[in-house]
């Protein structure tokens, strides 16, 4: 049977044979302190019988004899009566003293107490009166106890007063005779407690022990409902009852994993809807963007197309110097770059991007959007200046989704700056564009001069199809779209704004920390 320190068998023998022990100790101190007081109580008696016998004895002598008192202590055959009731009676000395207090006779050793002994002997006769005193004080039993018992009594011969008696007894042999039987005692508690624990052991393993082995076995193996439950009846008692609660709860528990499984299984299959759907939206969104951009840049790309031909017309012609038709080549070349550099950018945009994160520079992303956005009409007369002040701008992020957060952005700045200029505003069509670090992120701020937002509106305005346009010039989608993305990059965006006076849009981009990079160019 193996006994680990920690485990319940162990901590059940330990308290059993504590309270046993504690038990069987606690009562054997009180029945040596009862022997004990018995045996004292029964030596006073058996002193005050002593003290009777001799002071009848002395009568006796006297008396019937015809001795002399102050000579009794010579006669060998009265000292020898004396000290054999004393040592009959478990007492050392006796002294006696007459009527008048004059002491007549002692025997044993009194030593420097004789002296004491005499004038309680005295206060006795005086008092006709018996006393008990205990002297001196010894290691009894358990404890400090009494080291003598002394006593001290007149006696009378036909209610004649004759004189008193005082005797002496060590009660020494008296505690060496219990501390003999105590270590007996002592031993006979020993067995009976490891007869009680042994006993006890096997009782309490059987009724509790066992039974909850049997239960952490039955939870400590338990992955689905198994035949573990159907090894017999448990008992009636609690343990019993603990067990047919953990029957029912491993039953419900075994239900509401079935059900949690399916649970999980039917939110993963509408998680990967709900993203089919995000992207789906995201994409449209792209989408539309492209297709406001590509208006714009359709009427940008008629200007160069126009200047082309003219100078196609004069090459035509032949009649034109070397130098000139150089001249009007070189031209045309860069007209020809120029429409390039234009649809590119918008293939760029619109391309499908990659699911994929990478290292993206936040101020290289600005500075292209910036680019891509300057040629639209809907830029005319209006400043967008650039305050590009964080140290460090690398972030975890696809490109393409961060650039389509910041054309929406810029964008929805410039309508609301079309809009003022409108409703007849004469405040300066501005958009600022600032970045800085915080703690570990980079913070964009947009902040235009357009015709603000209202506080009941402000709060709605990155909800879906939420939008203050009017019809036609907005889905309602693109801050819906701007908020989920940068929620996906474990960032936030918000907006503050004064009706009347413009709006700030500011976004928060955590810091790509496996690679951190220095922008050191303001």
């Amino acid at each position: 049977m193996r006994f680990p320190f920690y485990s319940l068998r162990t901590g059940i023998v330990a308290c059993l044979t504590f309270l046993i022990l504690s038990a069987m100790l606690l009562i054997n101190v009180v029945m040596v302190k009862f022997a004990e007081r018995d045996l004292i109580d029964a030596k006073v008696e058996m002193g005050r019988l002593l003290i009777h016998t001799i002071g009848q004895r002395v009568v006796y002598e006297t008396i019937s004899r015809h001795k002399v008192l102050n000579g009794l202590g010579s006669i060998p055959r009265f000292n020898k009566e004396i000290a054999q009731l004393l040592r009959m009676g478990g007492y050392s000395s006796a002294l006696v003293v007459s009527s008048t207090g004059a002491r007549l006779f002692g025997l044993g050793s009194w030593g420097k107490r004789e002296e004491d002994a005499l004038v309680r002997s005295r206060e006795a006769l005086a008092r006709q009166k018996s006393s008990l005193e205990f002297l001196g004080e010894i290691w009894g039993v358990i404890w400090l106890a009494p080291e003598m018992i002394r006593m001290s009594a007149p006696f009378f011969f036909d209610g004649r007063l004759m004189g008193a008696v005082a005797i002496r007894a060590d009660l020494g042999p008296l505690y060496q005779g219990l501390r003999k039987s105590e270590r007996l005692i002592l031993i006979y508690i020993c067995l009976n407690a490891i007869i009680l624990v042994l006993f006890g052991i096997y009782l309490l393993s059987r009724t509790v022990v066992k039974p909850i082995h049997r239960l952490l076995t039955i939870t400590d193996k338990f992955e689905e409902w198994s035949p573990l439950f159907d090894q017999g009846e448990s008992s009636r008692n609690e343990i019993g009852q603990l067990f047919r609660s953990l029957k029912m709860m491993l039953k419900r528990l075994e239900t509401n994993k079935r059900e949690l499984k399916a649970n999980i299984s039917s939110l993963e299959e509408a998680n990967l809807e709900i993203k089919k759907a995000q992207d789906e939206i995201i994409k449209s969104e792209k989408m539309a963007l492209a297709g406001r951009l590509a208006t714009g840049v359709a009427h940008e790309i008629g200007n160069p197309l126009s200047i082309i031909l003219g100078y196609l017309e004069l090459l035509k012609r032949g009649d034109l110097k070397s130098e000139e038709n150089k001249d009007f080549v070189e031209r045309i070349e860069s007209e020809v770059t120029r429409i390039n550099q234009i649809i590119r950018e918008l293939l760029d945009f619109s391309r499908p991007s990659s699911a994929e994160h990478e290292e993206t520079g936040i101020h290289q992303l600005i500075m292209e959007t910036v680019n891509l956005l300057e040629l639209q009409p809907m830029m005319d007369r209006i400043e967008i200046r650039q305050d590009l002040g964080a140290r460090k701008d690398v972030v975890w992020a696809g490109m393409a989704q961060l650039k389509q957060v910041f054309l929406n952005i810029i964008i929805n700045a410039a309508d609301a700056m079309i809009d003022t200029h409108s409703s007849g505003g004469l405040s300066p069509k501005v958009l600022n564009i600032e970045t800085e670090n915080e703690d570990d992120s980079i913070v964009i701020s947009f902040t235009d001069t357009g015709i603000g937002i209202s506080s009941e509106e402000l709060g709605r305005i990155f909800d879906p199809f939420y939008t203050t346009k009017e019809p036609g010039k907005g889905t309602g989608l693109g801050l819906s779209v701007c908020y989920t993305i940068i929620e996906g990059l474990g960032g936030t965006i918000r907006a503050e704004s004064i009706l009347g006076k413009g709006t700030e849009v500011i976004v928060a981009i955590p810091l790509n920390q496996a690679n951190q990079k220095l922008n050191i160019e303001h």
